[in-house]
């Protein structure tokens, strides 16, 4: 039983799941081993297929990388989704990694995170708090302003339910 319907969570919410992505080479967007989810770096990916890009402290605001976080979070989220067939399989939040593009004098790197931080929480409740590690780079493919990838505890499918 499931203590916080996350899929519900993200219908209460008014959110729109884009579509997930798929792997531009040759990786997967998320891999399980056992009862945990890594999920591949993800970014700021729109509903209509294109990318926010810009170099926080030159082109974007805090404000808006923040946007571009939380916009990372729905694609991660959607992944995740689509992978593991929904979101109640997750378990706990583990660790998130951000990756920020910024100029060298920008320092903000954790206000820009807590785009993606926030919206987990909301989603998930108490079992989306994590560890995680914001980190200022010099650029990211695409010159998109953040790279976010996850690690989750996931909730194993019962035999009757898995592939075979």
């Amino acid at each position: 039983m499931v203590d916080h319907d996350a899929d519900l969570r993200v219908e209460e919410l008014g959110l729109v799941l884009p579509e997930a992505p798929d792997p531009v080479a040759s990786y997967v967007t998320l891999v399980q081993f056992g009862d945990l989810g890594y999920t591949s770096g993800h970014g700021p990916v729109r509903l209509d297929g294109s990318s926010v890009v810009g170099k926080v402290g030159l082109d974007l605001t805090v404000a808006a990388a923040q946007d571009a976080a939380r916009l990372t979070a729905l694609n991660i989220l959607s992944t995740i989704r689509t992978r593991l067939g929904s979101l109640n399989r997750v378990t706990r939040v583990i660790k998130v990694l951000g990756l920020v593009n910024a100029t060298p004098e920008f320092t903000e790197h954790p206000a820009v995170i807590n785009g993606c931080s926030d919206l987990l929480v909301a989603v998930f409740g108490d079992i989306g708090r994590h560890a995680r590690s914001a980190v200022g780079v010099g650029s990211l493919p695409g010159n998109i302003p953040v790279e976010i990838e996850v690690i989750l505890g996931i909730r194993e499918l019962e035999a009757s339910s898995r592939p075979t």
